[in-house]
């Protein structure tokens, strides 16, 4: 294998880990540190904002602020930061601390899914064979991952399945909002102020200085994961990779994420995970494969 291709591979395998970890250090902070969903995303978003803003300004050819200066770039920037960047991370960690990481993830995994529904509608097509095949995969994987195939019960919480559900959608939308804005000003910059904007937004309703759980030094270890290696490390590690490899392949590769908060979370959490859940996984892991396989 050509050195290009293998660290481009090594990369995104790196990142999609370290976001599959992240999640599962989340859930430890939630579950029993008695942290809250809102101060971490928070802290999250505008640490990591201001991270990648930093690296923008310095190492990028455009200057942060000009965005600024476009009256439509400016709303489209602060509804993705609100809608999108906040939306996606909440209701990731909302899911989390009310199942665990390794459903949460999965269930976001439904987001290709709903992307590929929405483009259908949008263009007003039928789904091709590949795109039904895969709905029908992510429905199944669905039921086994919160029923184990017991119709009559569920394996997870309501909110638990509501959020991670509502974490999908939100993923379907921050993926396909800000193409105008990745086009035109770069990933860094996009991201970076879209995690500003979301943290300072939400911040009025979840101030950071009004902490919530068990401050110790595992505590610190643990947010200083999330926000240093769970997203600034990790979203360098992807897009880095994207200079030697396909996105295509970059999000096959990123299955990798669920596999590692899902290993983590029994290995490290005690989180019991049975063999119907595993499948249903599994299918909705697959249906990255079939619509990536079948288109670019």
């Amino acid at each position: 294998m050509p050195y290009p291709r293998a660290k481009g591979i090594f990369l995104v395998i790196i990142a999609a880990i370290f976001w599959g970890v992240s999640g599962t250090v989340a859930q430890y902070l939630f579950h029993h540190k008695g942290f809250t969903t809102g101060w971490l995303v928070v802290i999250r978003l505008v640490f990591s904002g201001a991270g990648l803003l930093f690296f923008a300004q310095t190492m990028g050819k455009q200057n942060i602020w000009h965005v600024w200066k476009n009256k439509k770039d400016l709303f489209q920037l602060i509804t993705f930061g609100i809608l999108g960047m906040w939306g996606v991370q909440y209701t990731y960690f909302a899911a989390i601390e009310h199942g665990n990481a390794a459903t949460a993830t999965v269930l976001q995994y439904l987001a290709p899914v709903i992307i590929a529904s929405f483009l259908c509608l949008r263009g007003k097509t039928w789904p091709a064979k590949h795109e039904l095949t895969a709905i029908f995969f992510a429905l199944g994987g669905t039921f086994l991952l919160v029923t184990k195939g017991n119709i009559h019960a569920l394996s997870i919480s309501v909110p638990a399945f509501v959020w991670g559900v509502l974490s999908a959608f939100a993923l379907a939308f921050y993926t396909l909002y800000p193409a105008n804005l990745l086009s035109k000003w770069g990933s860094l910059i996009t991201v970076g102020w879209g995690m500003m904007i979301g943290g300072i937004a939400f911040s009025f309703f979840s101030p950071p200085w009004q902490f919530q759980g068990d401050w110790s030094f595992t505590s610190f270890v643990s947010v200083v994961f999330v926000v240093i290696f769970g997203t600034l490390i990790a979203f360098f590690c992807y897009m880095e990779s994207l200079k030697y490899i396909s996105a295509s392949e970059a999000s096959l590769l990123a299955c990798v994420e669920p596999m590692s908060a899902a290993f983590l979370a029994v290995a490290w959490l005690g989180v019991p995970i049975g063999l119907m859940e595993w499948i249903g996984s599994l299918a909705i892991i697959a249906t990255i494969f079939i619509l990536s396989a079948m288109k670019k």
